[in-house]
């Protein structure tokens, strides 16, 4: 399932792409130097982006507390804040790290909070966006794992939690995942479960561009005979992005000094 949005673009305006920052891991040094550059691309980008889409786990873990803030972040939320405000419209799309935001974010900073993927339909191109985890074949153990987070009753549980508790199940939990473990940065060849997902959605509905992230590994390859997949990677070793101007989607490379077109479709 899906949500369906209709989007232009103005004159001169793109629309901007990223996902999987996992600001907060694996310790507040490195974290803090990730957040500093993501804020550095986003001053970047706000001279010319009219939407922007982050496609999940934008923190390592998030958790809407009722009274609570979760410690850190000032600097990327800040900006959000500021780029909201300026007129920038901001799509933020939940991961399985950051499922857990019941509308703390919407308020503050403007964004938009989106679950599930999102079809849009620009003028003359058509995209399919999302996190992307759950998706495709295989990695049973997770998808039940994804309805135990997401049962609301489960959520009231670990709300009653104290949050130093909650949040160092939390961290503990982080600490043995890909990230720490680096699991994730392998070519599946045909496996590929998010390209295996694409190219199954290509066979009920034609897209011109599939983008997701989660699978923290860069990736242009081609879904039938006219469209293609795109995966963000992440920005704890690649700072990757995808620039789209209405006609055309490109990864692009961060680096504080020069943008580096890496793929283009």
């Amino acid at each position: 399932m899906s949500h369906l949005l209709n989007l232009e673009l103005a004159a001169g305006k793109k629309a901007y792409f990223a996902s999987d920052f996992h600001l907060g891991a694996p310790d507040r040094e490195s974290s803090l130097k990730r957040e500093k550059k993501l804020v550095r691309w986003l001053n970047h980008i706000s001279a010319d982006c009219q939407h922007l889409f982050l496609l999940g786990d934008l923190f390592d873990f998030w958790f809407d507390y009722h009274d609570v803030v979760p410690k850190g972040f000032v600097r990327v939320l800040g900006k959000l804040a500021e780029m909201h405000d300026a007129g920038i419209r901001i799509f933020l799309f939940t991961g399985n790290h950051d499922m857990w935001m019941f509308g703390y974010l919407e308020k503050e900073i403007g964004a938009k909070v989106y679950r599930q993927n999102m079809d849009i339909q620009w003028p003359g191109f058509r995209m399919l966006i999302g996190h992307g985890d759950g998706l495709g074949p295989g990695d049973r153990a997770y998808k039940v794992l994804k309805k135990i987070f997401s049962n609301p009753i489960c959520q009231r549980l670990f709300a009653f939690l104290h949050p130093r508790i909650g949040i160092g199940i939390a961290r503990a939990w982080s600490r043995q995942s890909r990230i720490s473990n680096h699991k994730d940065d392998v070519f599946l060849g045909e496996k590929e479960f998010l390209w295996v997902y694409c190219r199954e959605q290509e066979k009920l509905h034609h897209r011109d561009l599939y983008l997701f992230g989660h699978r923290h590994l860069p990736l242009d390859l081609p879904v039938g005979e006219s469209s293609r997949y795109l995966n963000l990677g992440e920005w704890l070793n690649h700072f990757h992005y995808v620039e789209f101007n209405g006609r055309t989607a490109q990864l692009m490379t961060w680096n504080d000094r020069q943008e580096i077109g890496t793929a283009g479709y």
